[in-house]
């Protein structure tokens, strides 16, 4: 009997094996056979992991440690929308979006899937691995990734824990996700630039999308960051593409029903730009427009 712990829920369930077995379902709702919704190159992501012709090779798993109510993915991470696949699966969707020239394989919120995860990780992949992810991640599940990750991409929400609580359910939120980055950097160091491409080889980008009312959070989010690295340690990207996505735009919390200002973005935008962190990424304002979310439809992943 194998009882999940992979998340800081710890939820210690007997999950199924696969949907409709036996078992109990835990806060991330999956079974432990990958669902995933779509596999398919993906050029909206920083432009180090993006490039300029490739895309990112990137997989959508289904389910959530996090849930938040905003997600702008929320048919496959609350939803539970996916399609079974299987470790050789996995490696044969890589194997596909390599040769279709992504620049990196790009897995989308996988860490309750890590078993099957790590075993279709071998042997090396000839591209960089991105592990993209909420932030909200155990320092012990992560440890079985080292060597097996080049390229961490993890968000991080919030330092307030009553909008970690309200918006994501994880009022231990900031707690657990700075532990996580920290331990994300030990693994990759430094980043480090393709010289030639421009591409990221190696290293952590922290992620901060800037949710309506909450600038004086995000500030401490820059804080937190400026003051645990310094310049050429870590890339910072500021993302102003809020929109109201599942709960949040059913007017359940009408706090943050709207798009984020453009006075509310350029509040943060100045602070980051004033402050010590030097290196990372700003968004445009069109970035704010539900057409960037993808259409998960099993592309790349059905019959797998």
């Amino acid at each position: 009997m194998t009882l999940c712990t992979l998340c800081p829920h710890e939820c210690r369930v007997e999950r199924p094996v696969i949907d409709g077995a036996a078992g109990t379902y835990g806060y991330c709702r999956m079974p432990w056979q990958p669902k995933a919704a779509r596999a398919a190159l993906h050029l909206w992501e920083e432009p180090c992991i993006s490039g300029t012709s490739g895309g990112s090779g990137t997989v959508f798993f289904s389910g959530c440690t996090l849930q938040c109510v905003f997600c702008q993915n929320s048919e496959i991470s609350c939803g539970g929308k996916g399609w079974p696949v299987t470790a050789e699966g996995l490696r044969q969707v890589y194997q596909n979006l390599i040769t279709q020239g992504a620049h990196n394989i790009n897995l989308v919120t996988p860490s309750h899937f890590l078993p099957t995860i790590l075993e279709s990780l071998e042997p090396k992949l000839p591209v960089p691995v991105v592990y993209n992810c909420g932030g909200y991640e155990k320092v012990e599940t992560l440890q079985q990734l080292e060597g097996k990750v080049q390229i961490y991409l993890p968000d991080l929400k919030y330092v307030n824990e009553e909008a970690a609580l309200h918006y994501s359910h994880a009022k231990d939120y900031f707690a657990i996700a700075t532990k996580a980055i920290l331990e994300m950097y030990r693994q990759t160091g430094p980043y480090q630039l393709d010289q030639e491409t421009g591409l990221l080889k190696k290293g952590v980008i922290i992620r901060h999308m800037i949710l309506p009312g909450q600038t004086k959070d995000s500030k401490r989010i820059i804080d937190w960051v400026a003051d645990h690295f310094g310049p050429g340690e870590v890339l910072f990207s500021l993302m102003r593409q809020y929109v109201p996505c599942s709960k949040a735009a059913s007017g359940q919390y009408p706090e943050i029903a709207s798009p984020l200002s453009d006075e509310e973005y350029q509040e943060v935008e100045d602070y980051l730009f004033q402050s010590p962190v030097e290196d990372g990424f700003v968004q445009e304002a069109s970035s704010a427009d539900s057409q960037f979310i993808p259409l998960f439809d099993g592309t790349g992943i059905k019959g797998m």
